[in-house]
């Protein structure tokens, strides 16, 4: 089952265009959806959630037309939002019971082993009695998930999900999310190229409501091949090299810049190539510079 989306554009009363012409064919796995923050992913993944109109376009999610039969598509989402609330007094068991309620699951017996089984999953089952609003960041998240994961979707949607954890509380995150994809759709909308470069066997980036690139991350690193150059400079010498060289990106190593450039040919002054990575690509695409010298 694949996601297809046609044409899909979104003009908010305030005249900016959050979505221009966007057509994405997403298969079944992880499936990153980079961008800056404002670049368009939010107001991509609440359409497709269900939770906003586009102005024009189309979304399938196998034979169901997203747009027009909303609550066929309900039945088979997940959804993790940036931020979501809790009850501050409910455990994670009573909240995981409520909400698989409200998804439609009445059968007690059968709601009973979805909520135990899912906080295995997870990893929080002996935290099953405490407060989801004491957990901490990672463990809010990893329920948060579990939350998605009631009724067995088709499709799960996950906006900005390792913002704020700290590296242990991301690599638990990441396995999960890699299980939980094998055999659905699971969308992940992140700023953070780390996000997809360790998770997603496809990609696309968007900014400023226009698709930039769609595909494997492994070939538009490929595509960089022999462009991207590397050096360690002072500080006082970034503004030079700027009016000389397009620069991808900079960061501070011992206290100096290290810097990418794109060149098609050895720039000399030190420069060394490197092998392109998907941090060159992002800010590559962001920035317009494919076609640079």
């Amino acid at each position: 089952m694949n996601l297809s989306i046609t044409n899909l554009s979104k003009t908010y009363s305030n005249g900016v265009q959050a979505l221009d012409n966007i057509s994405l064919e997403i298969p079944t796995g992880l499936f990153g959806l980079l961008g800056p923050n404002g670049a368009g992913k939010s107001t991509l993944m609440r359409t497709i959630a269900t939770l906003q109109e586009p102005d024009q376009g189309s979304i399938y999610l196998g034979d169901i037309d997203v747009i027009n039969e909303k609550h066929e598509l309900r039945k088979t989402l997940g959804y993790l939002p940036q931020e979501f609330g809790v009850y501050p007094k409910s455990s994670a068991q009573d909240l995981l019971n409520h909400l698989a309620i409200l998804k439609g699951v009445i059968n007690s017996k059968e709601r009973k082993a979805m909520v135990e089984s899912l906080l295995h999953r997870v990893n929080l089952y002996e935290f099953r009695k405490n407060r989801v609003n004491d957990f901490s960041g990672g463990m809010k998240q990893r329920f948060g998930i579990a939350q998605a994961l009631i009724g067995n979707p088709n499709l799960i949607i996950v906006d900005e999900p390792t913002a704020g954890l700290d590296p242990g509380e991301r690599n638990r995150f990441y396995n999960l999310l890699s299980e939980i994809s094998e055999n659905v759709i699971v969308i992940l909308s992140t700023h953070i190229v780390q996000d997809v470069s360790q998770l997603c066997a496809n990609m696309a980036i968007i900014n400023r409501g226009k698709l930039l690139y769609a595909g494997r991350p492994t070939t538009a690193m490929d595509a960089l091949t022999g462009r991207v150059w590397e050096k360690l400079i002072d500080k006082s010498e970034l503004t030079m090299i700027e009016n000389e060289h397009h620069i991808i990106s900079s960061r501070l190593v011992s206290g100096n810049p290290l810097i990418h450039i794109i060149h098609d040919e050895n720039p000399g002054n030190g420069f060394k190539q490197v092998p392109a990575d998907l941090e060159d690509v992002f800010f590559t695409k962001v920035m317009g510079l494919e076609t640079a010298a």
